[in-house]
């Protein structure tokens, strides 16, 4: 019985000393996740040349293939966005036989992730302990809200809540308006990420051992985390940190600015970049000011530095602007919308827009921010129908047309 060497990965090396397949391409990862934290981890992995089994309820599947519009040829926007170079199972946990089946994957699979409510996956009895028993090698990566351990373990988790619980939201917003949820579902996302870096260590830890292990991630762990120099900041001073809308609380000016014709975000990390900023706004006795020569002056003096500087950049459009303070090697870049965004030169020119082939039509998607010179990750196959690999996967895992047929018949399989 073997999962690999499967259909869904691109055919051998390219020139150049280039592996199109991806650096993790003799990995099968089974994916028990949905919504969002997991089946972006997964994703990842699935860009960088895992072979990732997305394991579905038959009927519904992952909620999010429901969560729109919009939708692209029936198929959410949502769902879409995270599930690409991924194969379809869809199998029935609640019957005897899907179960074994999926038990079946996880003895060869190398990683299982999964996104169940703490204690859900082991009275499936698809838990960590129990898959391992069968597989010491396996990588088990759990994603929850409030981790394994402690008084919330059993919560259910969702992002805004991780959001708001993990103080991020107290510094988000405009210092006079009341705290806000950040425009992406941030808790997820950071916790798909920090699950690919736990499931990557225990994967190269694993190399050294033969030992598999049990990763353990939480929203609100992996929000706390991203406090960094907040809680620093809290830790050195005692003072609660506050919101600074656009502003950097240690860093001034570093904000948003009203334009002629739009807003400019600005950074002046250190005085040699002010002196040089004061300088391209036509501005130099503001360098000179001895309430604004240094950072700490300038942050100490931010309530009259900054409405001088919203008088002058008002006055010129953000181009203009944007032109000024690059030829004089000061950060800065228009505030742009979504389409700006995903239209901007350097955002084409480095590949972050892919166009795969799906059955509706051709299907833009966004794609890995890894940039790997030997083994890139690539975009190569659009996001499953529900159930649409669950004959292949099966067949590989060693189970016979008429075995599947049998499953299908006792809607264990769809």
């Amino acid at each position: 019985m073997t999962l690999r060497g499967t259909d869904v990965r691109p055919d051998a090396a390219s020139g150049g000393g280039v592996v199109a397949a991806g650096p993790l391409r003799d990995l099968v990862v089974l994916d028990l996740s949905r919504i969002l934290s997991g089946p972006f981890a997964t994703m990842t992995l699935a860009d960088l040349g895992a072979d990732v089994i997305k394991v579905e309820q038959p009927g519904q599947g992952d909620d999010t293939r429901q969560w729109g519009p919009p939708f692209h040829g029936g198929q959410a926007a949502y769902y879409l966005s995270v599930n690409r170079n991924k194969r379809s199972l869809a199998v029935d946990l609640k019957s005897p036989e899907g179960l074994d089946a999926v038990r079946r994957l996880a003895r060869e699979a190398d990683v299982v992730v999964e996104n169940f409510r703490p204690g859900t996956a082991a009275r499936l009895g698809l838990g960590y302990e129990e898959l391992a028993a069968g597989n010491p090698g396996l990588v088990y990566a759990s994603i929850s809200g409030y981790g394994q351990t402690g008084p919330d373990a059993g919560r259910a988790g969702y992002d805004a809540i991780a959001q708001a619980r993990s103080g991020i939201m107290s510094v988000t917003g405009e210092p006079d308006g009341p705290p806000v949820r950040v425009g992406i579902s941030s808790a997820d996302l950071i916790a798909g990420t920090w699950a690919v870096i736990g499931i990557l260590a225990a994967l190269h830890e694993k190399e050294r051992t033969g030992h598999g292990q049990w990763v353990d991630i939480s929203l609100l762990d992996g929000s706390v985390a991203w406090l960094t120099y907040v809680a620093s900041g809290y830790f050195a001073s005692g003072e609660t940190p506050r919101r600074y809308g656009s502003a950097h609380p240690t860093i001034a000016p570093y904000q948003a600015f009203p334009t002629a014709d739009g807003h400019l975000m600005l950074a002046v990390g250190n005085d040699g970049l002010w002196r040089r900023f004061a300088e391209a706004v036509g501005r130099p006795d503001l360098a000179g000011d001895p309430r604004f020569a240094t950072n700490p002056l300038r942050v100490e003096h931010r309530g009259e530095l900054i409405p001088l500087l919203e008088e002058v950049l008002a006055a010129e459009t953000t181009g203009t602007w944007v032109e000024r303070l690059d030829a004089a090697g000061v950060p800065a870049g228009p505030i742009q919308t979504v389409p700006e965004a995903l239209s901007d030169p350097q955002v084409l020119a480095r590949g972050m827009v892919a166009e795969l082939d799906h059955p509706a039509g051709p299907l833009r998607t966004l794609a890995c921010p890894i940039r790997l010179t030997r083994t890139p990750p690539s975009v190569r196959t659009p996001p499953p129908g529900l159930g649409e690999h669950s004959d292949a996967v099966l067949a590989a895992a060693g189970y016979s047309r008429s075995d599947i047929d049998r499953l299908r018949a006792a809607g264990a399989v769809e």
